[in-house]
C-alpha cells in the first residue's frame, strides 16, 4: 500500500514554526511588562503630570498623571494591553499568510473548477501559486489522488478513503499552527479583569482606611478611589481587547477549516466518482 509522501515534508516545517512561535511568546511577554514599567516611570510618572512637579504627593494634573496615581499594578495590566495588541499583530501576519497569496474562496472556486475537469496536474499548480497552509493541505490530497490513480492493489472504496486520510493527516499538521498564542489571549481575558480587579480592593482598602481616620483627608480619599476605578477602567479594557480579537482569530480560523473541509470533500468526490465504475 502506498504511503503519504507529504507527511515527513511538512511536518519539519510545523515543528519549526511551533518552536519559533513558542520563542516569540517566551520573549513577548517579559519584554511587554519591562516596556510599561519604563513607560509608568518615565513618561506617566513624569513630573509634568503632577501639580508642583511631585509624582509622589503632588495631585495628577492631566490623564497620565492620573493612571500614573493608578497604582502598582497599573504597569502590570498596561502590559495586558500591550501582550494583546503585539500577539494580536502576530496572528494576523500567520493567518494571513496560511491564507495564502489570494482570496480563499477564489483559490477554492478555482480548484473545484480543475477537479470538475479532471485537470489534476493544474490544481497542483495552482496550490503552489496560492501557498500557505490550506494550499499544502489541498496540495497534499491532490497528490495523493495521483498516487492512488496508478495504485492497482486497492479497491475504489479504499482508495478514496486513503485520500481522505491523508487530507485529516496534512489538516493535522498545519492547523495547530494557526492556533498558537491563541491561548495566551483568551488568558489574557481573565487575567486582566482578575488583575483590574485586585488594583481595584486594593484602592478601596486604602479609601476606607481613610474614611476610619479621625480626620479624614480628602485629598488622599480621591486618590484612593482615584487608584481603584483606574485599574478597574484599566482591567475592563484589557479583558475587551481580548475577548474582540480572540473572536475575530477563532472566525478567520474557522472559515480556512471550512475551505479545507469542502475542497477535501470535493477531492474525495471527485476521485469516487470518476472511478466507481473501474
Amino acid at each position: 500500500m502506498a504511503n503519504a509522501p507529504t507527511k515527513p515534508t511538512t511536518t519539519k516545517p510545523a515543528k519549526e514554526s511551533s518552536s519559533a512561535s513558542g520563542m516569540f511568546a517566551t520573549l513577548t511577554v517579559p519584554i511587554c511588562i519591562l516596556i510599561t514599567i519604563l513607560i509608568y516611570i518615565y513618561i506617566l510618572g513624569d513630573p509634568s503630570h503632577f501639580a508642583g512637579g511631585d509624582p509622589v504627593a503632588g495631585d495628577p494634573s492631566d490623564i497620565y498623571g492620573t493612571i500614573h496615581k493608578g497604582g502598582v499594578l497599573v504597569p502590570l495590566v498596561m502590559g495586558y494591553v500591550l501582550m494583546v495588541i503585539v500577539f494580536s499583530i502576530e496572528r494576523f501576519i500567520v493567518i494571513g499568510k496560511a491564507s495564502g497569496t489570494s482570496s480563499v474562496d477564489s483559490f477554492v472556486k478555482r480548484i473545484q473548477g480543475f477537479l470538475n475537469t479532471g485537470n489534476i496536474d493544474a490544481a497542483v499548480a495552482e496550490c503552489d501559486k496560492q501557498k500557505g497552509s490550506v494550499a499544502n493541505v489541498i496540495k497534499a490530497g491532490l497528490k495523493k489522488y495521483k498516487e492512488m490513480e496508478v495504485d492497482a492493489t486497492l479497491d475504489v472504496d479504499q482508495k478514496t478513503l486513503a485520500i481522505q486520510k491523508d487530507i485529516e493527516e496534512a489538516t493535522a499538521l498545519e492547523m495547530p499552527m494557526l492556533e498558537q498564542n491563541l491561548t495566551i489571549i483568551a488568558t489574557l481575558v481573565s487575567i486582566g479583569t482578575l488583575t483590574g480587579l485586585l488594583g481595584t480592593v486594593v484602592g478601596m482598602i486604602k479609601a476606607f482606611k481613610e474614611l476610619a481616620g479621625t480626620a479624614t483627608n480628602t485629598s488622599a480619599l480621591s486618590g484612593a478611589i482615584s487608584e481603584a476605578l483606574v485599574n478597574t477602567a484599566l482591567g475592563i479594557s484589557t479583558s475587551a481587547l481580548s475577548i474582540v480579537m480572540y473572536n475575530v482569530f477563532t472566525s478567520k480560523i474557522d472559515g480556512l477549516t471550512y475551505a479545507i473541509d469542502e475542497t477535501g470533500f470535493s477531492i474525495v468526490q471527485t476521485f469516487a466518482a470518476s472511478h466507481k465504475n473501474k
